[in-house]
């Protein structure tokens, strides 16, 4: 059975390079700016909506905070970063836009409102998730990127989410910010972290079984494992900021296995 899922997901993956092929120099620059658009509008409008928040906790490594910028200003580049975006998205193709538009949708409603809710991971599995598809649906015969490997960026998504938060989570909880990570605790938010980082890895190992050498899998499986095991240790005495690099270092390798298993057919 295994044999045949991996055939199947060779398959796959050589008709989405075939499909995919020649996507051009001007198709890879459209991308780049239109994900390069789309993620300063994302982090502008965070900053907008966080200025009440950044001053209430002294971030003055923000710039609204630190009175460099007004808050009016960058929620204006946020909103004209966002419209560039999505034009440039257009022109690349309806199907990279609608994709492109689900993922910055998702993340401007978590930074206005899901992230002071149960549902704050969502947005992150959701962006993350679309994330391997932008690169298929802007080549020339546009296709969505394999089941694997949407599911292992959407788990890679819920791990970047649950990580971010370790260190900032007193300071979000004194202002209101409520969020899946902040309602189970530091602890098992670090559990569900490395959970999902090596859910993605298995997903990826399995999804591109046959495609990469096996030296390569296993090594970056051990890699991750390493980095669960000893972040897991760490986290059941004491949720610090070392986990949090853990975290972020498996993270690093499982997104890594998966930019590897899209260029290799």
């Amino acid at each position: 059975m295994l044999a045949s899922w991996a055939d199947g997901g060779r398959h796959d993956s050589r008709r989405i390079a075939r499909r995919g092929g020649g996507i051009g120099v001007g198709r890879i620059v459209l991308t780049v700016a239109a994900v390069l658009f789309g993620q300063l509008s994302v982090g502008w409008s965070n900053d907008a909506i966080d200025a009440q928040r950044d001053l209430a906790i002294g971030r003055r490594d923000k710039p609204i905070a630190a009175g460099v910028i007004s808050r009016r200003a960058v929620a204006a580049a946020a909103g004209v970063s966002l419209v560039i975006a999505l034009i440039i998205s257009a022109i690349i193709g309806w199907e990279f836009c609608l994709a492109h538009g689900i993922a910055l949708a998702s993340a401007w409603a978590y930074n206005a409102w899901l992230k002071f809710t149960w549902a704050s991971g969502i947005p992150f599995a959701v962006s993350f998730g679309i994330l391997p598809s932008l690169a298929t649906l802007a080549a020339p015969a546009p296709v969505v990127a394999p089941w694997w490997q949407g599911a292992a960026g959407a788990l890679l998504g819920i791990a970047v989410h649950l990580t971010n938060l370790l260190p900032d989570l007193a300071d979000d909880e004194a202002t209101g910010v409520r969020g899946l990570g902040h309602r189970i605790g530091a602890t098992p938010s670090a559990i569900v972290a490395f959970a999902a980082v090596i859910a993605g890895t298995v997903v990826v190992v399995v999804g591109s079984f046959g495609q990469v050498p096996f030296a390569v899998a296993l090594a970056a499986s051990v890699s991750v494992a390493a980095c669960a095991v000893a972040g897991l240790l760490r986290a059941l005495r004491k949720p610090d900021r070392v986990v949090f690099r853990l975290v972020m270092a498996s993270g690093l390798i499982l997104a890594a296995q998966l930019v590897l298993t899209a260029f290799v057919a």
